[in-house]
């Protein structure tokens, strides 16, 4: 059945949702039941008996493509997987873990999780489940998350293997709420400014939020690095309740307006954690949504300097609506406005292909390389009340441009963590070396500190590498090359035929020879050997870290090299710069 068909079946989706409010189309009621009249006849004259259930979600989902970007549709059975991550919980055991070699290797065991309380760590192997076999290839991550986690209160037995220990280890563990934390990662980055990542805006980041603040204001944090690199949004509450923890005095937050008029506006309220201290946001392309609600209210009223790069620009309100069956649609109703006016909305009126490809034509245009290629016409300028220049047009343009570091790409080191190298090098060493290390580095700031990759454990590592299956040099598979050559020089191969029977096989030598020798050079350049090393050791490091203290402690590893975090302690105590933007601290 075609497209056309599968639309006209959506009369269901427009019966579901009893529409009573004002709508644009005059012809509304008639079209829903011309609707209605294709269904009923479909049901009761059609040749074959009909699955209506599969029909009717793929031709809502193509329905609501003609819509906007962002309105979807998820059907019944993956509603749950859609909506845990932004509630905050789930029920499980409590451990985070990556198949290793067809074994389930504990990475983290989630402090007072059930697998806490009795007693699994961190380098566990989970051999058994239930008395049934855990390893093997019919193990996968699907697997796992079906035998481990289940309903509050139901027990499951595990059996480990730990360390080089013969016997296995058994435990019952009984399962219980899990937390999906949205901050992983706060510290105080020295000894005044505090760091914290929101990896989303859940159910919980707002209290998360609170207790990271009251944690480092302890710890005598004057000034904040909010990090909102890569958060692509969640709740609209969550984003007023983040915004309003910086915010003083009653001022909006954000508006919404639609063609109905029915928008609304969001104010701070009276107190805040940290409406008083130097704060800096974080940003880059993907940080969307209500990321760019909290970076747009920030800077607007002039409260805070943002860092990076150009944000997504998600805004368009969606409103879950739940259908008959348990089945979502997440509809669009609103666009968000930020508090000086400016649409957080990029545009969409090219189609939904070049508006998901948008992010591919800035970097193909230079815009995450130099600000300057970042064009914003005079009729998006707005000013902010302390009279800086702000631009609309879709996203949250930084006060502070900081361009993609391009020699962090590397496709060696793409290929090792691909390939799981990683993880399986750092489960054997810490097996032999987990009791060692900790005690010669008991806190994570020892360890960052003093520890370091040598070049003979770097040595060793891709020794290991190449034994998986990880080359240095770039591969070079002659029809992959072949194939390429001819689809890039169509036309230019159709002119070497001087006739039908006559070819210039010499230029076309040449052609191929250098076609060869160019792409061959690239594919060399980009497994940047060069800098691949430095990465390669960086990220052993982290995942040595993680398997000794956990993620949040680890991921400051990768803040070490990260220029933009770098870039903001700096500016964070650069009283000139903030004057410079006419951001105002509060104190």
């Amino acid at each position: 059945m075609n497209n056309r068909f599968l639309i006209a079946v959506c009369g269901l989706l427009f019966a579901a949702l009893s529409v009573t409010a004002q709508t644009p189309n005059k012809n509304y009621q008639q079209d829903k039941t011309k609707m209605d009249q294709l269904l009923n006849a479909i049901n009761a004259m059609y040749v074959d008996s009909v699955d209506f259930d599969p029909l009717v979600d793929k031709a809502i989902s193509e329905m609501l493509t003609e819509l906007d970007p962002h309105t979807s549709y998820i059907p019944s059975k993956d509603v749950q997987a859609m909506t845990e991550p932004l509630q905050g919980s789930f029920d499980g055991i409590g451990v985070t873990f990556q198949l290793i070699k067809d074994t389930i290797n504990v990475m983290e065991v989630i402090i007072d999780g059930p697998a806490e309380k009795v007693g699994l760590m961190t380098g566990d192997k989970i051999v058994m489940v239930d008395d049934t076999l855990a390893v093997g290839e019919k193990i996968s991550n699907d697997w796992v998350r079906k035998h481990l986690r289940g309903k509050k209160g139901t027990k499951v037995k595990v059996s480990v293997k730990r360390g080089h220990k013969k016997d296995l280890l058994d435990f019952v563990i009984t399962r219980g709420a899990i937390p999906m934390y949205s901050i992983n990662v706060s510290f105080m980055a020295d000894s005044t400014t505090g760091y914290v990542k929101l990896e989303r805006f859940a159910a919980t980041s707002t209290s998360e939020l609170k207790k990271a603040i009251r944690t480092l204001q302890e710890k005598g944090m004057q000034n904040l690095i909010l990090d909102l690199r890569g958060n692509g949004g969640g709740y609209l509450n969550v984003a007023f309740e983040i915004c309003d923890q910086f915010i003083s005095g009653k001022r909006m937050i954000v508006y919404t307006d639609n063609f109905r008029k029915t928008g609304e506006k969001y104010f701070s309220s009276e107190d805040g954690l940290f409406e008083k201290g130097k704060l800096i946001v974080l940003v880059d392309e993907n940080s969307a949504s209500a990321s760019e609600i909290t970076s747009g209210c920030i800077q607007d009223w002039d409260r805070g300097l943002i860092i990076g790069r150009r944000t997504f620009g998600k805004g368009l309100v969606q409103k879950p609506l739940r259908l008959i069956d348990q089945s979502e649609v997440r509809l669009t109703i609103s666009h968000y406005y930020t508090p000086t006016g400016r649409c957080i909305q990029k545009p969409y009126d090219d189609g939904l292909d070049a508006y998901f490809k948008d992010l591919q034509t800035r970097a193909n245009n230079g815009e995450y390389y130099t600000a300057e290629n970042i064009k914003f016409p005079d009729s998006l300028k707005y000013k902010t009340p302390n009279g800086r220049v702000v631009y609309g047009g879709g996203g949250i343009m930084p006060d502070i441009f900081i361009p993609l570091d391009t020699t962090k790409y590397s496709t060696l080191f793409n290929e090792i963590v691909r390939k799981g190298v990683f993880g399986n090098f750092v489960m054997d060493y810490l097996e032999e070396n987990r009791e060692t290390l900790q005690k010669q580095y008991p806190k994570f700031e020892d360890f960052q500190k003093k520890y370091q990759i040598t070049d003979e454990f770097y040595q060793k590592f891709m020794d290991f590498a190449k034994e998986e299956g990880v080359s240095d040099k770039a591969s070079f598979v002659f029809t992959d090359y072949a194939n390429s050559f001819l689809k890039e020089n169509k036309a230019k191969l159709d002119s070497l035929y001087k006739s039908a029977e006559e070819f210039d096989q010499q230029t076309f030598d040449t052609m191929f020879s250098n076609y060869l020798t160019k792409t061959y050079a690239e594919m060399q350049h980009l497994r940047n050997e060069e800098h691949a090393a430095e990465f390669i050791k960086e990220y052993l490091r982290f995942e040595i870290a993680r398997g000794l203290y956990g993620y949040g402690d680890a991921y400051r590893v990768f803040l070490e090299s990260d220029d933009t975090f770098q870039q903001a302690v700096e500016i964070m105590h650069n009283k000139k710069i903030f004057k410079k933007y006419k951001v105002d601290s509060g104190r």
